[in-house]
């Protein structure tokens, strides 16, 4: 594959074919209300923090990477995660005030070529973006890809586990510890999604009628039910890892 990476920015043209870009997400994962505040003006606000790659060969997007600048104020990393780091982003944008960080949301590979190397590519990507935007570190609220196979481990415990080589069990993990990451902390609350039964039900599938937790393909941790009110929320923890960039 002949890779390409740009910013949005520099190949504005992109965005469409960016969006349109397999992927697979779980459909609940889309509904987060934060994300509101980010997705629909990367365009016009955001665009020297989008990076997409195209395979010179066809000229088709394989991948697109995230990142937000943000007033952090502190050294404490947010417990609220990738919410807290969007709600900080679209702070500090209506307030005109100068972004002291920046993290990493997303990086997506096209469906059919995961598993072939490229995250750890748009990883070091965004890593290079970010040092020429003049930020001394990139943080991560990192979503461990695998943790969907263990939901009713704690998290803390999760990102504990290691391989014999001191490298982390998590595949995304340990792409984030080869490049240089370093685990922080947890993000208890990183992203929140609440919705009716009825729109669980449609995003997921499940049944949804009995109060208690409810286990969903592709999520961290079980989605809390509440069939007397007739709501459930799912809290997903992330991990923060940091990213010098000296």
């Amino acid at each position: 594959m002949d890779l390409q990476i740009t910013t949005l920015a520099e190949r504005p043209e992109l965005e469409q074919q960016m969006w349109s870009m397999p992927d697979s997400w779980p459909t609940f994962m889309k509904q987060d209300p934060a994300a509101n505040l980010f997705y629909p003006v990367v365009g016009t606000q955001y665009a020297e923090f989008v990076l997409v790659a195209v395979d010179r060969g066809p000229g088709a997007v394989v991948a697109r990477a995230f990142s937000v600048p943000f007033v952090l104020g502190g050294d404490e990393l947010p417990d609220d995660g990738w919410d807290g780091v969007l709600w900080r982003a679209a702070a500090a944008r209506r307030r005109g005030s100068s972004p002291d960080t920046v993290s990493a949301l997303e990086i997506t590979i096209r469906s059919d070529l995961q598993g072939k190397g490229l995250s750890a590519v748009m990883l070091d990507a965004l890593r290079a973006q970010a040092a020429r935007l003049g930020f001394s570190e990139l943080l991560a609220p990192v979503r461990p890809n695998r943790k969907h196979l263990q939901p009713r481990t704690p998290m803390t415990d999760y990102a504990a586990l290691r391989r014999k080589d001191g490298l982390p069990v998590d595949p995304w993990l340990r792409v984030h510890a080869r490049a240089g990451g370093v685990i922080d902390k947890i993000a208890p609350r990183s992203m929140v999604v609440a919705g009716t039964l009825a729109e669980w039900r449609g995003w997921t599938g499940l049944p949804f009628d009995k109060t208690g937790d409810v286990e969903v393909p592709g999520a961290l941790v079980p989605v809390h039910c509440d069939a007397v009110h007739g709501h459930a929320v799912y809290v997903e923890p992330n991990v923060w890892v940091r990213h010098s960039l000296h």
